[in-house]
């Protein structure tokens, strides 16, 4: 079984926060973090959404992918729809993955979460405001990616409607990545020039073992 199973995720998210304590985490995941991660605070933000893309490619079934999203979130987003965020977003990676193709991944997502995945970024973006819970930006990052052509333009497309926008850029690209069958090699490029050391081996060894 994957590594992952045995992991405590509410340990290990607290252990890296607290590494990189000046990263922009919002007020309640600091509080969270201060207390150890003892409790989770019911939240239902888009961060549930934002981290869980590992689990897509960890796991090899639908139920197991759920399952783990789920688990990833509930530690923190054990709101409902803080859950579903997740899921719905680590269902979106695992089809991408795995072949499957833009409209059958919209008919899933849409008929297992509700969520409404048949707007146009034309008719979202006049009127869309931040927001940061999953509600209300979960299914504006899938249709950033489903109205793609690329990973660049999935990343490009959630940016231009003016929301959460590296959050909302985190999620659709995560899909895109699936989807596409990678990172441009430039952008992969210049994001290792970014990262610390420490990370960049967190990611090669998970990429050996995963992808």
């Amino acid at each position: 079984m994957p590594y992952l199973v045995s992991v405590d995720m509410g340990e290990v998210i607290v252990e890296y926060a607290r590494r990189y304590p000046k990263a922009g985490y919002g007020g309640y995941f600091r509080r969270w973090i201060k207390e150890d991660g003892v409790e989770p605070y019911n939240s239902f933000g888009n961060g549930s959404a934002m981290r869980v893309s590992p689990v897509a490619w960890a796991f090899n079934s639908v139920e197991d992918v759920l399952y783990e999203a789920e688990r990833s979130a509930s530690v923190t987003h054990n709101h409902p729809e803080g859950i579903k965020g997740a899921q719905s977003i680590a269902l979106a990676i695992y089809l991408a993955r795995t072949g499957v193709e833009k409209e059958e991944i919209r008919r899933e997502i849409e008929t297992r979460f509700g969520y409404d995945l048949r707007r146009s970024l034309d008719e979202i973006r006049p009127s869309y405001q931040w927001d940061s819970t999953c509600l209300g930006s979960v299914p504006e990052s899938i249709i950033a990616f489903l109205e793609s052509t690329d990973f660049e333009s999935a990343v490009r497309n959630a940016i231009l409607l003016g929301g959460d926008a590296d959050t909302m850029a985190t999620i659709s690209g995560s899909i895109a990545e699936a989807y596409y069958g990678g990172v441009p090699s430039e952008i992969e490029f210049e994001v290792r020039q970014r990262l610390q050391p420490e990370l960049l081996k967190i990611i090669e060894l998970f990429a050996s073992s995963y992808l």
